[in-house]
């Protein structure tokens, strides 16, 4: 099986480190195409007016100046054209990537690439807590992932479909299971601007979040198996087509 790594966290990051230790666990036919810098944010956005420039890290190993879906597709396209992945791991990015994450996740995005593509993929994602924002616990996300890939794998994923995989904050034996969830939703009045004052005086701002503690998340959701020290694993789909409303459309323009 040939896999192929991407992130959005950048090629130095050490959760990329992780996610090709988790896919070495699976393969020895690994390959790394990741973000020259961090790309943090950036959700499935392409680079269309700069040129994708290449730096080769390692044989295998391959630091692109573009988004993580430019790094999909030149690691499939270009870099292992003739013989693309049979699987796409995006990760291990450092913090969650539950609820409305999913929209402007990098490493979501590089697991949609996949998908839309025709390949199977995963995004992984660590949280961490502001007591260990600086080494979170890779070591669950190392630890877990490998089984909980082959799993899915070995029962087969849907075509247009990406499996999104949250290892919450805490020690791998603490780990109280896996759920598989929906995707949550948070209270986005906790999203605010946060105004300062550069040394001339000139105004900047910050996209910044209220501190503090969250209200329950309902059962089944990924935030709430989360708070649970469970593994969330979620699949989303590319057609984000609401069925229901549809049906009420057409009924209102026919």
């Amino acid at each position: 099986m040939r896999i192929l790594v991407t992130n959005d966290d950048g090629i130095n990051a050490p959760g990329l480190d992780v996610c090709a230790e988790i896919a070495h666990a699976l393969s020895d036919d690994v390959w790394v195409v990741a973000p020259e810098f961090d790309q943090s944010g950036v959700a499935h956005s392409l680079s269309l007016n700069d040129p994708l420039r290449m730096r080769a890290v390692d044989e295998r190993r391959f630091a692109i100046k573009g988004t993580p879906t430019d790094c999909v597709i030149m690691g499939v396209r270009h870099i292992l054209d003739g013989k693309g992945p049979d699987l796409i791991l995006s990760g291990v990015n450092r913090g969650q990537n539950a609820a409305e994450d999913v929209t402007y996740s990098g490493t979501i995005a590089g697991a949609i690439e996949g998908a839309i593509l025709g390949i199977p993929s995963f995004a992984l994602s660590q949280g961490y807590s502001s007591a260990n924002r600086q080494n979170p616990p890779w070591a669950t996300a190392r630890a877990h992932g490998p089984g909980i890939i082959r799993k899915v794998l070995d029962e087969g994923i849907p075509r247009d479909v990406l499996i999104n995989v949250n290892f919450p904050d805490c020690a791998p034996e603490a780990v109280q299971g896996i759920a598989v969830t929906t995707q949550g939703k948070r209270d986005q009045e906790w999203l605010r601007i946060d105004p300062r004052y550069d040394g001339r005086g000139n105004p900047y701002f910050w996209i910044a979040f209220e501190r503090g503690p969250r209200p329950p998340s309902p059962n089944g959701t990924d935030l709430q198996a989360l708070r649970e020290n469970r593994i969330s694993v979620t699949p989303l789909r590319i057609d984000m087509t609401d069925e229901p409303f549809m049906t009420r459309l057409a009924e209102l323009f026919d």
